[in-house]
């Protein structure tokens, strides 16, 4: 155990732990034990601690330390079992030498209130916190950015170290648990999310704890269950999906396309949002399934496992298909009262009747990766229901939210283009910037950004109009809603696209043009060569 010497000048690293990099590869939470000499005002009358403790504050004697309590019984064992209290004195207090104590001290011992003493003040391994243990235990050229940034999801601590702290991985997850009570597992990223499966998954090895990736999380009011290692989970997108819900309105439809367990769906469902959510993984769709049962919202969402180039269409058709054969009546029973409320002379509410929408009014692409390349399956989308949307009804047609990969850029206006030409290209339309415009910056990386081949860092969400479309871009990850924009046919049939304020049409075959010709007729008052601002 080190015994350490009080001086004037060190009081800075008194209250440190001690250096054990020798001992950095194998955590021995014994030799962070540590003695400080220092002194204590003993109280000779325990009734007036509340005064002589103010007092001492006021006088700057008392020891303000973090994590260490100032009133301590008394280390005579004689005047402990009377129940006899001391107050920690700072280290510039000396017992033994009374030109050290300030005029209050000097009154309160005269007046036999208190009698300094000698005070060894011990602290061990539980008393630092986890960057105090880490610069003690990491060499110095080591320590220029400490590991802090991990992702929390249930009991599980997912990591991802840099190369230069490999060596010290296990060591830094021993003390990342022992620090944060809550967490009974550490994990760490072996691999970029998606390199070994399609679902966004990857390989991972535990430095600490089981190896027990089933968590229970809440979200948005929401309480999801599921096998980590199985399914996708950021914890930092927590605002992202908050934001996107509040987006929706109830009794919106909201197609979720990439939904993963039901980070957007699930909270939509709970403020009477009807959601078609849609996941390609069966373990996320098993989970969400879970989830919808789990957190009774059956009522409101609906999974899927499909792939999303067939969900798009498939979704649309169904909602039509519900309202053409009077399917899109949903009855939800009153709640049952409480086993504790009082008997109640009043009849029970009447069930509560829904109408289901026959239009989408949000599509929801979470799949920064690649959902652009979904785009071309809104290609035909309502191109024979457009009756439906304004200028005929006061129906808006569907807001498309995109997330997407964007190179980290410090000039905004270069990154919307650059994603409005990846747009346009797989759309077979030019999307271009339109007069309105608003940005929001924001970051949801642990270190700074994403760690990509390129070595491209740093992640920022802007907010940007684009044409008739709402766009979102992000540096790392970008973000597109489109909205009131016909999508056209394929471009590749050589067909002639238009453009108007009602929207995008084209003139294809009809066997191409849509697959929902057989529930909807086409209006005869539709235009169908509009004028077009692009030749």
């Amino acid at each position: 155990m080190e015994k350490s010497m009080v001086t004037s000048n060190d009081q800075m690293s008194l209250f440190r732990p001690p250096i054990v990099r020798s001992a950095a590869g194998v955590l021995d939470r014994s030799l962070f034990s540590k003695t400080i000499p220092i002194s204590a005002a003993r109280l000779l009358n325990n009734k007036i601690i509340s005064k002589c403790r103010s007092q001492l504050t006021k006088s700057k004697e008392m020891l303000q330390e973090d994590r260490v309590a100032p009133i301590r019984s008394d280390p005579d064992p004689e005047f402990a079992a009377k129940g006899g209290k001391c107050l920690l004195l700072n280290p510039r207090v000396k017992h033994d030498d009374p030109t050290t104590w300030s005029p209050i001290l000097q009154e309160a011992v005269k007046a036999q209130d208190l009698g300094v003493i000698p005070y060894d003040l011990t602290l061990d391994y539980d008393h630092w916190n986890y960057i105090d243990i880490m610069k003690s235990i990491l060499p110095e050229d080591a320590q220029g950015e400490i590991p802090v940034g991990f992702a929390i999801v249930g009991h599980v601590a997912h990591l991802n170290l840099h190369d230069e702290y490999l060596p010290y991985k296990h060591l830094v997850a021993s003390v990342l648990m022992d620090k944060n009570p809550t967490i009974r597992t550490v994990i760490n990223k072996i691999d970029d999310v998606g390199t070994v499966s399609e679902y966004r998954t990857f390989s991972y090895e535990v430095l600490a704890g089981e190896d027990n990736m089933n968590v229970e999380i809440r979200e948005g009011d929401c309480t999801f269950r599921f096998d980590y290692s199985k399914v996708y989970w950021n914890s930092r997108l927590q605002t992202e999906h908050k934001r996107l819900v509040d987006l929706f309105e109830p009794g919106d439809v909201v197609c979720d396309v990439m939904a993963g367990v039901g980070p957007f769906a699930l909270p939509a469902g709970k403020k009477g949002v009807f959601v078609w959510a849609n996941d390609l993984n069966p373990d996320s769709y098993k989970a969400m399934t879970d989830a919808v049962v789990r957190n009774k919202v059956e009522n409101f969402v609906r999974t899927f496992n499909e792939d999303g180039h067939k969900f798009i269409p498939q979704a649309a058709d169904d909602l039509l298909h519900l309202a053409a054969t009077n399917q899109n009546i949903i009855t939800i029973a009153p709640k049952r009262p409480s086993r504790h409320a009082l008997p109640s002379k009043q009849p029970p509410p009447p069930p509560k009747t829904l109408t289901i929408p026959n239009t989408i009014s949000h599509f929801v692409m979470n799949l920064p990766a690649t959902a652009i390349d979904f785009l071309p399956a809104f290609h035909g989308l309502y191109h024979t229901s457009q009756h439906l949307f304004t200028p005929h009804t006061e129906v808006r047609l569907p807001m498309v939210h995109v997330h997407c990969f964007a190179p980290k850029n410090e000039d905004n206006e270069a990154a919307n283009i650059e994603i409005c030409e990846r747009v346009s290209e797989k759309l077979g339309v030019k999307i271009v910037q339109g007069d309105q415009y608003e940005t929001k910056v924001w970051d949801d990386s642990g270190r700074g950004g994403f760690r990509r081949e390129e070595g491209m860092r740093g992640a920022s969400l802007q907010d940007i109009r684009i044409g008739w479309m709402d766009a979102h871009g992000k540096f790392g990850r970008a973000y597109l809603d489109c909205r009131d924009c016909w999508i056209p046919t394929r471009a590749i049939y050589r067909t002639c696209i238009h453009v108007s304020p009602t929207g995008l049409t084209s003139k294809v075959p009809r066997s191409i043009a849509t697959p929902f010709r057989r529930r909807i007729p086409v209006s005869p008052s539709l235009p169908t060569t509009p004028q077009s601002p692009y030749r």
